[in-house]
């Protein structure tokens, strides 16, 4: 590993950077990145699959939760965004990982994101599939069409083939992902805006379902009946939340990349709060949480919520919320096939993964290899899935509230502890690079027990069970499992990186702390001549 000397003053010209992927530069503006980070949230499509089983916890403080879950997300924010200007690395957690607690962490902490995105991609296509058959229903005026998506073969081809257009969009490089989402995120954005405002309407003129007044105890978090309740309902929240750090996997695509995603990841979370917030009073002040037949308590709607609330709330428009929630799912589909693509890419270039995961497409410049495996694994897991259980939305939702709290966790606290020298000197770095992810990243990891130990009962969740524990609980351990027993056999097939020699283990300022690999792929430590150390 050489040792090149930079100039302080060469600071401002070249940002630090991992890169050298073989991705193209540039590419992406502010805008261009928080339509994709939002595409990616799917806001109509999160809350269709979310709103019934975050309900079902916690009743009435239904918007609370979503108020309060939102805050571990801003604090996690901001240890991504400190991580990002020292490291602008499309590894995300997986390379801020391994340089803050070393290349075992790393890894996992990169087979959790690898995993949440995984399960929301096949969840994404299921709920794409749901909502197609329902718009063509209301298409044809024929409702037994809506009962199609009941069709279990049926059900996975149709799914197969929306996650192989999906791979085909993202294949062909970042812009026409930005092209696309410009035009599915302002749509869905419309009819979600017009679902509240018809809703609010008819809460006001007596025609609601059960209409209850607003009250400032729906943003009173201390309404839940229970901790466990309270941590179930948080990582349900963190479910349609989470996305937001797909413009971290873009950096090295993005202009600024240094600056540019960080700001992005807010300014997208401020803006799905504030939407959540809207549509979550919305339902409860229409259809309170009784178990009556629009009711949020009632257990035959709660997997999607939409779907049942669309004809009562918008009339003859409802057909408008269909292809909102499905232009929701499709956007997000596509948009969510670049974190894990480009966290394999990152991967297979440092040598935790097969160099194929490295390979970029010449042609439009994108990880062509990563992106067609995402799409079939995202493929079989949702047909395993689908046969396992009929409800297999519900839980594989819930199953990804406890990933995305794992590697969320391990990437704040990897802030924490990669910054631990240069935390203390100032008070907004003790705020930005320690108080803040550590806050976030602790609440995160307990709700990650909490829920994982909740989740054993085999009435929890959608209620289904495997030899007698719950199914969300097999699910989640199994995947960690997994990613452990991949590991072993990465390690027993690539042992240079999990000794430490890709990416070195250190701390910002340390001799390893500004990490350069050229084009051909050389690791570089770059040094700076009595430069203060940027984080």
């Amino acid at each position: 590993m050489a040792a090149v000397a930079r100039p302080a003053e060469a600071e401002a010209e070249s940002p630090r950077t991992t890169g050298g992927k073989g991705l193209s530069a540039g590419r992406i503006g502010l805008l261009g990145s928080v339509v994709i980070g939002v595409a990616t949230i799917a806001p109509a499509y999160t809350l269709s699959g979310a709103l019934g089983p975050t309900a079902s916890v916690v009743g009435v403080p239904l918007p609370a939760i979503f108020l309060v879950g939102v805050i571990p997300m801003l604090l996690v924010a901001i240890g991504y965004r400190q991580l990002n200007r020292a490291m602008p690395d499309s590894g995300t957690t997986f390379t801020w990982g391994s340089r803050a607690f070393g290349p075992w962490v790393g890894w996992m902490g990169g087979w959790g994101l690898l995993a949440a995105t995984i399960i929301v991609l096949s969840n994404l296509a299921g709920i794409a599939v749901d909502f197609f058959y329902l718009l063509l229903a209301q298409v044809f005026g024929a409702p037994e069409l809506a009962d199609l998506t009941r069709n279990v073969p049926l059900n996975i081809a149709t799914c197969l083939v929306f996650i192989a257009i999906a791979c085909a969009v993202s294949y062909r490089a970042i812009e026409t992902t930005q092209v696309v989402q410009y035009v599915l995120v302002v749509f869905q954005l419309v009819v979600l805006v017009w679902f509240v405002v018809a809703a609010f309407s008819h809460v006001g003129n007596g025609t609601a379902f059960d209409a209850q007044p607003l009250s400032l105890e729906w943003l009173n978090p201390f309404g839940v009946e229970s901790f466990s309740a309270f941590a179930a309902g948080i990582a349900l929240s963190v479910f349609v939340y989470w996305g937001w750090d797909v413009v971290l996997t873009i950096n090295e695509e993005t202009k600024g990349a240094d600056t540019t995603p960080g700001k992005a990841a807010t300014t997208t979370i401020f803006v799905v709060v504030t939407l959540y917030l809207a549509i979550s009073l919305a339902v409860v002040a229409y259809a309170g949480v009784s178990s009556g037949e629009f009711g949020l308590g009632n257990p035959d709607i709660q997997e999607n919520i939409f779907a049942a609330l669309a004809g009562p709330v918008m009339g003859p428009a409802a057909i408008l919320l269909s292809l909102g929630v499905l232009s929701s799912s499709a956007s997000s589909l596509q948009s969510t096939m670049i974190s894990p693509a480009r966290t394999m890419l990152a991967m297979g270039h440092y040598g935790a993964l097969s160099p194929k995961y490295a390979r970029i497409s010449p042609r439009f410049q994108s990880p062509g290899y990563a992106t067609v495996a995402a799409g079939v694994i995202a493929s079989g897991f949702y047909a395993v899935m689908r046969v396992l259980s009929e409800d297999a939305l519900w839980d594989t939702i819930t199953a990804l509230g406890l990933m995305v709290c794992f590697y969320y966790g391990i990437t704040a606290l990897a802030c924490v502890w990669f910054f631990r020298r240069e935390s203390t000197r100032t008070a907004g770095a003790f705020v930005t690079k320690l108080a803040a992810p550590l806050v976030g990243g602790l609440l995160l990891l307990v709700f990650f027990g909490q829920t994982a130990y909740d989740s054993m009962d085999p009435d929890y969740g959608s209620g289904s069970s495997l030899f007698g524990v719950g199914l969300v609980f097999v699910l989640g351990v199994s995947v960690l499992g997994l990613g452990l027993v991949v590991m072993g056999v990465q390690y027993w097939r690539r042992p240079e990186f999990f000794r430490g020699g890709v990416l070195p283990r250190g701390v910002a300022g340390d001799e390893h702390s500004n990490i350069v690999l050229s084009e051909g792929g050389t690791v570089e430590t770059v040094t700076e001549d009595g430069a203060e150390p940027r984080g």
